[in-house]
């Protein structure tokens, strides 16, 4: 196999092109982007509709492809295990038949099929990967990046069996034939062989190691974030092991980074336990404390969900030592417990299965603190004294361990500290015995029903919903809408509450969740509807003795404004508006007034979010200001329709140019603008901005993009200084719908006719039907 897979996508993106299917070509060149970079949110979106295109079009190479980097993403950013095993089969099986198996991309699947493996249990597949590999290996050339991938793959199997020495050495030979091929080894290449250094104990060989793999891949290219995250992490990880903590902490990725992109959640949490160990925390915002725990909780509980047995019990054992460090016993034998139920899903047990009960044994060694006062006051007791979480549980176990009763009667709080520590499937258990006890307790049934959403529990919910169905259908249908809407189910979760609305029609809470999924759905008719049977069943704002849900409240009228905008009614969205106290400019018609300039958070057509100026109009709508691109479904002076929720926050003290940001919902009124492009010398400020005034008057609409670093050749200099250049304009020029290709054309030259350097605006040209030489010109001698 020799075929150069990124030629491949070259050329079948230009083909895709030509052939119409621009969504298609351009999902084919982004999503190998999205999936190694973690932008999981532009990856769902892109990917079902690709791959719908790439079956309706009978392309199975394009389909491979597409498969093998969701795979990458779903196996190594999100480190799911049994959760993506029957995709990995079924893709592996895909990639091998008659009319796949020539294709590139088919080797790297297998690939694909042994991470999910290693993620499932590593050690416990050891001989299946290493079998795989080497017969995948043996037929793959050392100067494909195929042979790069495969190879750290076999390396990594190699650890996994103990054997790092091995991995060292099948590297360095590795890297050897991929250079002898002429080609240069990969930025993870690198972190392989640090990782076997570290395992080895040759922790400065290994920050060597990374220092060297930097080197010679910024050579060529430059680090991006997703880079940076890893060196820094790996070599916290290192600089932590060497005692050179300063250094460690100085490089190790905020809290933040490491909730955000689980590929470097191990090396985090590991530098995180050597630097505590080594008494260099806290430091800053980073402390082996409660939050921290809840955090790791969380990545265990994610691990967990996904199937990845081996990497979770790997966190969690470092979770557990943590805990123990701190004295939160029951955290510790909490995570102790999930250890238990995690080794009994491995095929491998030695050395982890010693590591968990030494975890277990030095946790049981911590005491429990004494009781102060009987089990029914000590929730109000702890409460007063303010104590952590962490510290509550310990104080719930002591009491609980005096007698069966107290445990009874402490379960809930137990339960309620145990969730928000990050361990619902802990709760959940608690839970589940105590409402078998007492079934007829509510409280503890939506307690339950809570936390298994919370662990994201789809059989315990289904199980619990059942349970309920016969006595209970109310809960049952409550419990199934909101498992929905948690899942991003919106039409699941409108049926679920029309339902619950059938058993009880007054029900309000039910409503605002039914409007959600309406408006998620795009139903605003129906979502306006049910925000106004709320205003009609729930009790008035204020009202005394009402339960806070119970009455009407403001963020209710907002989204019924939100509601009736996209409905375009107009006397329901000044009725309500009046409510909150909204003085419009004119009694009636349609609310088009000019308040202040705010952003609206759109959706590109790659999935990707891009914020965009906009003066808002009313309540709930704003005028886009830019021109735009095809890569935007929206354009200049287009009006659209925002949620009310605002998605940043004001700045402490005063901020004039901060400007709140919202989401936009939907598309009211398009403008009907068409978008070229202009390029060439920037002619000036004073005619720039002449420029932008005179076409605005004929309502036209022009946006920069480029900035001070744009620069194009100057004609003038050839001959003098080949380095002499100028500064560059790239703009958009938005073409109203009451103009022609035509009209545009011919204003621009005439606006632009006593420029000392010409602007280019071939795309226009040719739209227009007019003489394209003079701009292929202009495009040649300005290197344009």
């Amino acid at each position: 196999m020799s075929t150069d897979i990124w030629a491949w996508v070259r050329d079948t993106h230009e083909q895709l092109s030509e052939a119409g299917h621009h969504r298609l070509a351009t999902a084919l060149v982004e999503i190998a982007g999205h999936a190694v970079e973690g932008r999981n949110e532009q990856l769902d979106a892109m990917y079902p509709e690709a791959l719908a295109s790439a079956r309706a079009l009978g392309l199975p190479w394009v389909e491979v492809f597409l498969r093998h980097w969701r795979m990458q993403n779903l196996l190594n950013k999100r480190h799911q295990g049994e959760a993506a095993m029957a995709e990995a089969v079924d893709l592996l099986e895909f990639a091998h038949r008659e009319e796949t198996a020539s294709c590139p991309q088919s080797v790297c699947v297998v690939q694909d099929f042994t991470i999910c493996h290693s993620n499932i249990d590593g050690p416990g597949y050891v001989s299946e990967r290493l079998a795989v590999l080497e017969e995948t290996l043996a037929r793959v050339e050392p100067s494909r990046a195929c042979f790069d991938c495969l190879s750290r793959e076999y390396a990594d199997t190699l650890e996994d069996d103990d054997r790092p020495a091995d991995a060292l050495t099948h590297l360095d030979r590795a890297q050897a034939r991929i250079q002898a091929a002429g080609e240069h080894v990969s930025l993870s290449f690198g972190h392989s062989r640090a990782g076997a250094l570290g395992r080895l104990g040759r922790h400065q060989d290994a920050l060597d190691a990374y220092d060297t793999a930097e080197r010679a891949y910024t050579a060529r290219t430059p680090l991006d974030d997703d880079d940076r995250r890893k060196l820094g992490a790996g070599r916290a990880v290192a600089l932590a092991a060497l005692g050179r903590t300063d250094e460690a902490l100085a490089l190790l990725p905020d809290a933040a980074e490491a909730d955000r992109y689980p590929d470097i959640r191990h090396r985090w949490a590991t530098a995180v336990e050597t630097l505590a160990g080594a008494g260099a925390l806290p430091h800053g915002d980073l402390a082996n404390d409660t939050a921290t725990g809840a955090q790791l909780a969380r990545w265990v509980g994610h691990l967990d969900t996904a199937g990845s047995h081996r990497p979770c019990l790997d966190l969690l054992l470092i979770a557990g030592r943590l805990a123990v460090a701190r004295g939160a016993r029951t955290v510790a034998l909490t995570l102790a417990a999930t250890g238990d139920r995690k080794l009994a899903q491995l095929r491998r047990t030695d050395g982890v299965a010693d590591r968990l009960a030494e975890l277990r044994k030095t946790a049981e060694s911590l005491p429990l603190p004494e009781v102060p006062v009987p089990a029914a006051d000590l929730p109000e007791w702890l409460g007063g004294r303010q104590v952590t979480y962490e510290a509550a549980l310990d104080h719930f176990a002591a009491a609980s361990e005096e007698s069966a009763e107290a445990a009874a009667l402490l379960a809930p709080q137990t339960a309620r500290a145990l969730d928000a520590l990050g361990h619902p499937r802990a709760a959940a258990d608690l839970l589940w015995a105590r409402v078998a006890d007492d079934p007829a307790d509510e409280q503890l049934r939506g307690m339950l029903g809570q936390v298994l959403i919370d662990a994201e529990d789809a059989d315990g919910i289904r199980r619990l919903a059942e349970l309920l169905m016969p006595e209970h259908p109310s809960e049952a249908y409550w419990l199934r809408a909101r498992h929905a809407a948690a899942e991003g189910r919106w039409e699941e979760t409108g049926e679920h509450c029309d339902s619950l609305l059938a058993y009880e029609p007054d029900a309000l809470n039910t409503r605002r969740l039914a409007a959600t999924a309406a408006t998620r759905l795009g139903d605003h008719a129906r979502a306006q509807r049910l925000y106004l049977e709320l205003l009609e069943h729930a009790a008035p704002a204020g009202t005394e003795g009402e339960e806070e849900h119970r009455t009407v409240q403001e963020p209710d009228l907002w989204h019924l404004i939100t509601a009736a905008t996209a409905n375009r009614d107009w006397a329901v969205v000044r009725s309500t508006g009046a409510l909150i106290g909204i003085e419009f400019d004119a009694p009636e018609g349609p609310v088009e007034e000019e308040w202040q300039m705010v952003t609206v958070r759109a959706t590109r057509t790659n999935g990707a979010t891009v914020d965009l100026p906009a003066v808002r109009t009313g309540p709930a709508t704003a005028r886009i200001v830019p021109v735009l691109g095809e890569d935007v479904p929206l354009n200049h002076r287009d009006v659209v329709v925002f949620g009310p929720a605002l998605l940043n926050e004001r700045p402490d003290g005063e901020d004039d140019d901060w400007q709140p940001v919202f989401g936009q919902l939907t598309l009211l009124d398009p403008a009907g603008y068409t978008t070229h492009w202009l390029d060439g010398a920037w002619p000036g400020d004073d005619a720039w901005y002449a420029l932008r005034e005179d076409l605005a008057g004929a309502g036209y609409g022009l946006w920069a993009y480029s900035g001070n670093q744009y620069r194009v050749t100057d004609p003038g200099a050839a001959g003098k200084d080949a380095d002499e250049d100028l500064p560059g304009i790239y703009a958009a020029l938005g073409v109203p719908p009451t103009a022609s290709s035509a009209d545009a054309d011919a204003l621009l030259l005439r606006l632009t006719a006593s420029w000392p350097h010409p602007l280019s605006w071939l795309d226009l040209a040719r739209a227009a039907g007019s003489d394209t030489a003079r701009h292929e010109d202009i495009v040649r001698r300005y290197g344009l």
